[in-house]
């Protein structure tokens, strides 16, 4: 087969940001705009060395407009000379009422039902599990509807884990039970899909160890 008609491959590469201010703080963040902190800038600056090195290449780099993932694709892009594309299809959950709050606030000051299912709201008025899950299969759907390329897409482990979730055909259980993906802060996972034959491939998840290069 001639090297042009070759049937061309979407590598997508999802990348959760650095160490966010409320992270750090043990906030619920959702769409509240909470900076990286200084351990987070480092996290990103040593991921982009290392695939500075790696010579890792990207055709595009799309990133949530939230602070703490954007300043995270800057600091890559910048290091690769590359540009950022931000869409909001990529920000996190709206968590409602407990955006911005800590673990304890929220513990303290809010009911928490026995039993929760998919579609219950987070925070009373938020976005829940399955609405999270549509929302990334939009995200998703609109990735691919793009050309074959490599792609980095900087997020949210919320959204992440849903995105996961639709690659692998896992809808959201109720009590949040069931598979979850685990996405460190500056870790990634790394898929191969071939629209040809709607195949996946899921070569890295979790990534992080350039986070020794951070400390």
């Amino acid at each position: 087969m001639a090297e042009t008609n070759k049937p061309k491959i979407f590598n997508i590469t999802l990348l959760r940001h650095g160490e966010s201010v409320g992270n750090a703080e043990s906030r619920w963040q959702g769409q509240s705009d909470f900076p990286l902190t200084d351990r987070g800038r480092k996290q990103a600056q040593a991921l982009a060395e290392r695939w500075k090195r790696e010579k890792m290449k990207f055709d595009f780099v799309i990133s949530s407009p939230l602070s703490r993932a954007r300043e995270t694709a800057e600091i890559i892009a910048a290091k690769l000379g590359l540009t950022v594309d931000f869409e909001p299809l990529w920000l996190e959950r709206d968590n409602g009422e407990f955006a911005g709050l800590t673990q304890h606030e929220v513990r303290n000051n809010f009911s928490h039902p026995d039993f929760t299912t998919p579609y219950d709201a987070v925070g009373n008025n938020g976005e829940g599990d399955w609405e999270l899950f549509l929302l990334a299969g939009q995200a998703f759907h609109d990735l691919l509807k793009r050309e074959p390329a490599r792609y980095l897409i900087v997020s949210h482990g919320g959204l992440l884990n849903q995105v996961m979730h639709a690659v692998v055909g896992i809808v959201p259980q109720a009590n949040n039970a069931g598979t979850r993906f685990r996405f460190s802060n500056t870790a990634f996972a790394q898929l191969l899909y071939f629209p040809h034959q709607h195949r996946w491939a899921i070569d890295k998840l979790n990534d992080h160890i350039h986070w020794l290069d951070a400390e």
